[in-house]
């Protein structure tokens, strides 16, 4: 550590992306749900992953030329599967981004598939370095790993450091699964929110929580309580990964989540995204289970768990899931002029799939998460702060 730098206390009015920060023994740790909202459920799941800080980042003024931030890191181990790569910090200055690096040490969580089984050992902080940035004053975003629980120690810098000012850009709250939460992407600042949501000059609170978009009343709780401009929602894969409802269930419960959502932001822009393609979900219904000839390989990768058969006894698919919500959003869209849907496969359909086919089966690589990014920005919802005709079912 260089003893000439300045030391900023890193506090909730530096971070942008979460709505709540716990301090533990080791630093800052960013919560994109509230406390009272994961006090509603015991499910590990949910737990790891809105504390990964999808979407959130450390936002200030300085002329530093030099950055250094200590955290704890807490990276995954599947076991059986190669190891996962650190996970990356991007250091975006004035919106462009300039520089990247990962932080060792911290904690390992080695996870059990089969059984969801997780074990954590314990490791030292570790410091993440920029150096040889312009003396001028200028505004610095660090956007922290989307995929690896990070808890913030220390910023030092070689200059002082100041809030950044309000931006007076919409701010665009999404609630979607893995894939909106960052799954594979090359690094945060390019997961297909991210990357959507600077190509159309909004603010970001991603609510994206691997696994665990699942129609949860505490959470159509939080994005009703979340203040924003514009508001999207894409629902549907996990429903089907977890095997969680059947026909029957899901249709009130996305009506459920809606109406909750509509009582804190009633004539704001709701877009209903149904789910990407994904071709062994389509017609065959969840559970998705580990591949275990994959696994046998060193490969992480998927199956459907369940029967085609079993459709017609109300278990879902993707077919069916599409079909209902743009079904739910064509009989409320009489009330509310201001709900909008958009099909998922026009962010990425058969001939996508043909040329960029998902690795693990389930999860968008980089160039997708790219592709993604690049179509929602360019539709309405965002360009124009409403969908069009053309984004309604």
């Amino acid at each position: 550590m260089s003893t000439d730098l300045i030391t900023t206390p890193v506090t909730a009015d530096l971070l942008r992306g979460c709505l709540e920060t716990e301090q533990t023994e080791d630093g800052l740790l960013p919560h994109r749900v509230p406390a009272w909202a994961r006090a509603q459920t015991d499910d590990p799941q949910l737990h790891l992953v809105e504390a990964q800080p999808a979407g959130v980042r450390l936002v200030f003024r300085t002329a530093a030329t030099r950055i250094e931030l200590d955290t704890v890191p807490t990276k995954r181990v599947y076991a059986g599967s190669p190891p996962r790569p650190d996970g990356i910090y991007d250091l975006l200055v004035e919106g462009r981004l300039v520089g990247q690096g990962s932080v060792t040490g911290g904690r390992t969580m080695t996870i059990d598939l089969m059984t969801g089984a997780a074990e954590t050992t314990h490791g030292p902080a570790g410091t993440l370095r920029f150096t040889g940035l312009e003396p001028a004053t200028k505004d610095v975003e660090i956007w922290l790993p989307h995929d690896e629980t990070t808890e913030l120690v220390a910023l030092r810098t070689d200059a002082p450091v100041t809030p950044a000012p309000a931006t007076g850009r919409r701010t665009w709250l999404h609630h979607g699964s893995s894939i909106s939460h960052g799954s594979v992407a090359a690094s945060p600042s390019e997961t297909w929110p991210a990357r959507a949501a600077r190509l159309a000059d909004v603010e970001l609170v991603n609510l994206g929580l691997g696994g665990s978009a699942l129609l949860d009343p505490f959470v159509a709780r939080v994005l009703r309580d979340t203040p924003a401009d514009l508001v999207s929602l894409k629902l549907g894969i996990n429903v089907v990964n977890n095997d969680l409802m059947r026909r029957r269930a899901f249709g009130p419960a996305v009506h459920g989540f809606l109406d909750t959502i509509r009582e804190g932001h009633p004539t704001t822009p709701l877009l209903v995204v149904s789910p990407i393609l994904c071709p062994i979900h389509e017609e065959t219904p969840g559970p998705s289970m580990p591949d275990l000839s994959a696994l046998a390989e060193g490969r992480l990768s998927f199956e459907a768990g369940g029967d085609p058969a079993e459709v017609a006894s109300g278990k879902l698919t993707l077919a069916v899931i599409r079909d209902e919500l743009a079904r739910i959003v064509t009989r409320r869209q009489a009330e509310d002029p201001h709900l909008y849907y958009l099909d998922g496969r026009e962010l990425y359909g058969e001939a996508d799939a043909a040329d960029l086919p998902l690795p693990d089966q389930l999860h968008p690589d980089a160039e997708t998460h790219r592709l993604i990014g690049d179509r929602f920005a360019a539709g309405p919802f965002l360009t124009e702060g409403a969908g069009a005709q053309t984004a309604r079912a």
